[in-house]
């Protein structure tokens, strides 16, 4: 039997970003988990993990895919990925697995697609960070950024982050074999 506490911030936002970053590298470390892999838009919530990390393990930053906001355009400005770079970050800009093309088809023709389904469960059930933790644990996967072995991956909604999970990541053609085996922290309140 294992006990552990799980941390539970009042609501969820960027203002839990620090405390996440420091419950996700304590839980890291108390695993010997040597990959992180932390969503980040713009690079704020990458910049504070890089400065915050132990040495040894492996930052993963995955960002949007060019064109995501704005056709042909990076939301993470280039000096910014130069930055986490040269501090030893790997970052992967991958398409989202969770909306991806499905989401295209959903806004040109309609419906909800079974990936989309996926998502908003993930979403409403758990938070929109838990939602994100999952999605970037399998575009890290695909990217080979990191090993099939437990993580801890970071997320939260739009800027900053607010949950961190210990996940046994997997590919995209293999997403239900992924297991969520700890929860570090999350907003106790969805929305």
């Amino acid at each position: 039997m294992l006990v552990k506490r799980i941390v539970y911030f009042e609501k969820p936002g960027r203002e839990n970003t620090e405390q996440t970053l420091k419950f996700a590298i304590e839980g890291a470390r108390e695993l010997g988990i040597k990959y992180i892999v932390v969503a980040s838009s713009y690079g704020d919530t990458a910049r504070k993990a890089v400065e915050m990390i132990d040495e040894g393990m492996q930052l993963v930053v995955v960002t949007y895919h060019t064109g995501f906001l704005k056709e042909g355009e990076n939301t993470m400005p280039p000096e910014v990925e130069e930055e986490l770079k040269r501090k030893g970050a790997r970052v992967v800009r991958q398409s989202h697995i969770l909306s991806g093309l499905e989401r295209s088809i959903s806004r040109k023709i309609g419906g909800v697609s079974r990936t989309e389904a996926i998502a908003e469960a993930l979403r409403s059930l758990f938070g929109h960070g838990l939602k994100v933790c999952v999605e970037i644990a399998v575009m890290a996967a695909d990217s080979g950024a990191i090993p099939i072995e437990e993580i801890v991956a970071v997320g939260g909604r739009s800027r900053g982050a607010d949950t961190a999970v210990v996940i046994r990541p997997a590919h995209m053609n293999n997403f239900f074999d992924m297991e969520v085996r700890e929860i570090i922290c999350m907003p106790r309140l969805k929305r």
